[in-house]
């Protein structure tokens, strides 16, 4: 067992943190408080050119973050933008009142999503406010989204976490206190911070029905924060699609999402002569010690998936909070296994970690370290590293899903290699070159 660290490893940009670095171009809004702006234009650097606008209001001081700033003062305005459609990032908004850039006519907002779609650009809105404060409630004319908002993100910014709850401190105290189950004038903690996020007249409001929602939690900028950022992050899972977490002082970009477990339990284990998943590990069969690790980890959902041995290995596994995904194609090869696995994994999956049947020696600790990795990095395929050889388990990145479930025959993961080239984690465990094929290898495992 040992340490493991990400060859190459390359920091995260926002817009890779967030998955809208692809095609089509996003339709984004932004809620919340905590740096929302500043979040906003960082994610318009990434994806320019793009277009920025709002529906509610920026501050005037605002406008020197884009490259560009047009200001509709009726609908045929926006006939401007044809001339720049692809100078970098640009502004649109209506006549500034008062230090604030107010909204666009409704009309024109519509008009700039269809300009968007036609021109392939992003359109980002920002569409609440929040006094530049670190934390709020939306007040109940908030947010304002439009219908074809394809992606929410909610920003919430940590610095307010063991702050007094009050209006100097946070946007709409009053509901913040009775959304997060505390008093004005007690002390803000990550509890009350996630119950405000998790609500549905909080970080969820207004949110359309089929629109991707991610928190992004900004100012993890001390050793605490960052710490209680991982935690509330993960629990913010229950009901968004994912959570990114940033500390603006070393550019860590972190992105939470669910990792599922996918262990392949189909074969029949004909060379060894009796099925391997069921063979004695310290106590246990093979498949329940493989199993259990994948829980350690907190790996979500357990996939095991059967097939010669299904009535047995369901039978091993029936105290174990796992789904078995049967595949009646397995004598068809290890493809057709992964392709079952890869079906039976909830749609908000993030990556999928491939695990033998015949490994029981795998720890929770190579697991995690994994899955910490592709937090950070969000690469395609992560394997350890071991003894300049590439090892199991294997990480695949949601992005992979396609390309593995167009795999034939009896082939695993390393069919996509040429297309997702893999990145690896070095690792001081040598038990994870062995598998077994023999009775020999299988007395050597259990001897350690």
């Amino acid at each position: 067992m040992g340490n493991g660290k990400l060859i190459n490893r390359k920091k995260l940009s926002l817009a890779k943190a967030l998955r809208l670095d692809h095609i089509p171009p996003p339709r984004v809004a932004f809620v919340g408080a905590g740096g929302k702006t500043t979040a906003l234009f960082q994610l318009a650097r990434d994806l320019s050119p793009c277009i920025v606008t709002t529906t509610t209001h920026l501050g005037a001081w605002q406008a020197k973050e884009a490259d560009q700033h047009i200001i509709i003062h009726k609908s045929e305005d926006v006939n401007q933008l044809e001339e720049i459609a692809f100078s970098g990032i640009i502004l649109v908004t209506g006549e500034e009142k008062g230090e604030r850039l107010p909204s666009p006519p409704d009309e024109s907002l519509k008009w700039l999503e269809q300009f968007s779609s036609y021109h392939s650009l992003p359109l980002l809105i920002e569409a609440d406010g929040a006094r530049q404060k670190a934390l709020k409630a939306p007040k109940e004319d908030e947010p304002v989204i439009p219908d074809f908002i394809k992606t929410v993100i909610t920003v919430a910014g940590l610095s307010g976490i063991e702050k007094s709850l009050n209006e100097e401190n946070v946007y709409n105290a009053e509901d913040f206190a009775k959304l997060g189950n505390i008093k004005e004038g007690e002390i803000i903690t990550a509890e009350n911070l996630s119950n405000v996020l998790l609500h549905e007249n909080g970080g969820l409001k207004k949110i359309p029905k089929n629109a991707r929602r991610i928190a992004l939690l900004t100012q993890a900028d001390t050793p605490e924060l960052e710490a209680k950022s991982g935690k509330i992050a993960k629990k913010l899972l229950s009901k968004f699609d994912s959570s990114i977490t940033t500390n603006l002082l070393t550019f860590n970009i972190q992105t939470f999402e669910a990792a599922s477990a996918i262990i392949l339990a189909a074969g029949s284990s004909s060379r060894f002569g009796q099925a391997k998943q069921l063979l004695d590990y310290h106590g246990k069969p093979f498949i329940c010690a493989i199993a259990e690790k994948a829980l350690q980890a907190e790996l979500s959902p357990i996939i095991v998936v059967t097939g010669a041995e299904d009535d047995e290995i369901r039978n091993a596994l029936k105290d174990l909070p796992i789904e078995i995904a049967h595949n009646p194609n397995w004598k068809e090869g290890q493809s057709s296994s992964i392709q079952a696995g890869i079906k039976s994994l909830p749609t908000k999956t993030g990556s999928a970690i491939f695990l033998l049947a015949d490994q029981p020696q795998v720890t929770s600790t190579v697991l995690r370290a994994l899955v910490e990795e592709h937090q950070r990095t969000l690469k395609p395929v992560i394997a350890p590293m071991v003894e300049d050889r590439r090892a199991n388990p294997v990480l695949f990145d949601r992005a992979t899903f396609p390309a593995l479930l167009e795999l034939q025959g009896d082939i695993g993961g390393r069919g996509i290699f040429s297309k997702f080239s893999p990145s690896y984690i070095l690792w001081l465990d040598s038990s994870l070159l062995l598998d077994v094929d023999t009775n020999r290898e299988y007395q050597n495992l259990l001897k350690g």
